[in-house]
């Protein structure tokens, strides 16, 4: 049966859309009604497909655009070390120079009573009195040793300036700490006269490798 416009307005005119509501009443529609809301359903499918998709689309190539700087990012920092790779080995050769020094400057545990031999020969060079030189229980850390020594002396107050700046210059590394000076044979406290004798008790501290934290 051929369907001619005006009989297609015809039939959209005596139809009621309040029939859309009874989905039981399909098959009275008119067939233009019928096209439409088959055209619209068809659009509509196209429609949520081709959001979907591109939906699928934009996450995928946001995806791929973060690959993409964290690639840029990784050939970046790979491209860098590779120009400066000669440069971080002439600088490990110097690091490893350098720590080999500072070991050598680390008396080892055999080479501590030559270390307090060379502290009391200091000593005497600048004309002080020891009346004790002590060596503490050693303190362990992760790449160290730290071996306390307690020395006491007395002498003028010129004499225990030298002997303290002699200490510090010692090829072995010791560092001085918690001293405290008093009058010979007198209470400890602030020091009044620089010309008489003087009593100093100082803790100096040496170290070693500690080659045994395994």
């Amino acid at each position: 049966m051929a369907w001619s416009p005006d009989d297609i307005i015809e039939s959209l005119k005596n139809f009621n859309p309040d029939d859309l509501n009874d989905l039981n009443q399909v098959g009275s529609w008119p067939m233009a009604v019928k096209v439409i809301i088959w055209l619209i359903a068809f659009v509509g499918a196209l429609a949520a497909g081709y959001f979907a998709h591109v939906t699928n689309l934009q996450a995928e190539l946001a995806k791929t655009q973060k690959t993409e700087l964290n690639l840029r990012t990784d050939y970046e920092s790979k491209f860098f070390e590779a120009a400066h790779l000669e440069a971080y080995k002439k600088q490990q050769i110097e690091m490893e120079e350098a720590f080999k020094v500072i070991l050598a400057q680390l008396p080892g545990e055999t080479e501590i009573p030559g270390l307090i031999e060379d502290i009391t020969l200091v000593g005497l060079q600048n004309g002080l009195t020891f009346s004790s030189i002590d060596l503490l229980q050693e303190v362990s850390h992760e790449f160290y040793i730290e071996k306390p020594i307690r020395i006491k002396v007395s002498g003028s107050y010129h004499d225990i300036g030298s002997f303290v700046s002699d200490v510090a210059d010692l090829s072995r590394i010791v560092t001085l700490h918690n001293f405290s000076i008093a009058p010979s044979g007198g209470k400890r406290g602030a020091v009044n006269d620089n010309r008489g004798i003087l009593s100093m008790e100082i803790l100096a501290k040496t170290y070693r490798y500690n080659d045994e934290r395994g």
